[in-house]
């Protein structure tokens, strides 16, 4: 798809869209007019007409819409009116669009392109995705930058769609070895992928626990992205399991949909693009932990006593509380080795996360008060919600052991998401700026632009978001 940025429609276009505000008046466009009976802007209507030639399909925004609002509304448009784009869009901004505005709707008509057929035989490509394809950014202000914005934040949103979508025996811990790779060469990040012997000399053991049941070899990733004169200095951790079968307290329930247990490590991935596709001014260092959590002779037990990169040792209960065991390793390797400033880490930890807010929100643990503010707004700007839950010191005891220096899960049926991040608060050696982030409720869902579940890219513009307002 190519851009092309006009001050007026062109002769060559076969659809022209055309957003509204509801209004009480007669809607107008050039020479056209709609009757405000027939069409009033009203949010998630629709109008076409159809002239030489050329579809106007009129957008109703509604009268007060949020950016949230216009990403979902053109994405929709996009998806479900796929057979009104054709070789040539031109998508009409009117002055009454702020930048934010701009930058949502080109971002949600680009997502709305997306589709979940990667492996049909007779595969549907969108025409916005066509080689020839032009889409016009119509306005009377130069929107370049923004629509950039729009475009590289849904480019890296669709590649994270990719990684958690595709199914497991295709995204193995090599396949993000390799993509994270292939990232640092486009752009120019320095990469770094430790195998297993590499991760078990250096003390990766948490890590290595976890993944010795595979016959795939683990991948602990790290990437830098270092711009000239950086400003501060961030820190990124995602956990990046790419299937999780629970270990040997294998999953009873759910397993089909574990393949989105790296989506936490996809959003840092795609959130590093993104950092780098817009050349922030800032430092970030990011660590993917990437392996599989499987069965096998080699697995680890319930009741083991494992090591850390930390040098604490782990009480084993349950190994389906996996998922903290290498974002354990990978908080203290970060810490040890690049010291950022502020750390986040994101991750499907647990479903507890999800009985508390269900598919609206994300669990956010700092005890940093002006982090977890600064995060809240960037979730709400973005869309990507965060609700603050406790780290008080009356958790500690659910991951108190008396073999070793902690154990990995409470036991208790209550208070889940917290006693998961209090054991990664145990890691981070009192870091005076960290924040965790439980994204197991919003990071895979059943809504409307899917038959089935299917991934969202939670993170990827809110950390980018939160790190752009620094």
């Amino acid at each position: 798809m190519k851009i092309k940025h006009l001050n007026k429609v062109s002769s060559t276009e076969s659809l022209v869209l055309v957003p509204v505000l509801e209004t009480e008046e007669t809607v107008q466009y050039l020479s056209l007019s709609v009757s405000n009976s027939i069409f009033s802007g009203k949010k998630d209507t629709l109008y076409a007409l159809e002239k030489v030639g050329v579809v106007y399909l009129f957008i109703g925004l509604g009268k007060k819409p949020m950016v949230t609002d216009l990403k979902k509304i053109f994405r929709r448009v996009a998806q479900k009116q796929a057979s009104f784009f054709q070789k040539e869009t031109s998508l009409f901004l009117p002055d009454f669009f702020t930048d934010e505005w701009a930058a949502a709707a080109v971002n949600g008509l680009v997502l709305g392109t997306y589709q979940l057929g990667h492996y049909k035989k007779e595969k549907k490509v969108h025409p916005l995705q066509e080689v020839r394809s032009v889409l016009n950014i119509v306005s009377a202000s130069n929107r370049q930058k923004v629509v950039e914005l729009g475009l590289k934040t849904a480019q890296a949103q669709l590649e994270t769609f990719h990684l958690v979508d595709l199914p497991p025996n295709k995204i193995t811990p090599k396949h993000l070895a390799n993509w994270a790779t292939d990232l640092g060469k486009k752009f120019k990040l320095e990469v770094e992928i430790i195998g297993a012997k590499k991760a078990k000399e250096i003390g990766l053991h948490a890590f290595i626990s976890v993944g010795k049941g595979s016959a795939n070899e683990p991948q602990f990733i790290v990437l830098d992205y270092q711009p000239k004169n950086a400003q501060k200095h961030f820190g990124l951790v995602g956990k990046g399991i790419t299937f999780d079968t629970g270990g040997l307290n294998i999953k009873t329930a759910g397993m089909v949909h574990m393949k989105c247990d790296m989506a936490g490590g996809a959003a840092v991935l795609g959130a590093m693009q993104l950092i780098a596709d817009l050349k922030l001014p800032h430092r970030v260092t990011a660590i993917v932990p990437a392996c599989e959590n499987s069965v096998d002779a080699q697995s680890f037990l319930p009741s083991d006593v494992i090591e850390s990169y930390s040098g604490h040792t782990i009480e084993i209960i349950d190994t389906d509380a996996e998922g903290r065991l290498i974002l354990a390793d990978g908080l203290s390797y970060l810490i040890k080795n690049y010291n950022p400033e502020t750390i986040i880490d994101i991750a499907t930890l647990t479903g507890s996360s999800v009985a508390t807010f269900g598919y609206e929100c994300g669990a956010l643990f700092t005890n940093n008060e002006q982090l977890s503010k600064k995060l809240q707004e960037a979730g709400t700007k973005t869309g990507e919600r965060l609700w603050p839950l406790p780290l008080w010191e009356v958790y500690q005891s659910d991951i108190e052991s008396e073999i070793a220096d902690v154990k990995n899960y409470s036991g208790k049926p209550v208070a889940g998401a917290i006693s998961a991040a209090k054991f990664l608060e145990f890691f981070t050696e009192n870091h005076p700026s960290w924040a965790h982030l439980d994204i197991a409720g919003v990071s895979f869902v059943d809504d409307e632009f899917a038959k089935t579940k299917h991934a969202t890219a939670f993170g990827v513009q809110l950390i980018t978001t939160f790190i752009q307002n620094q």
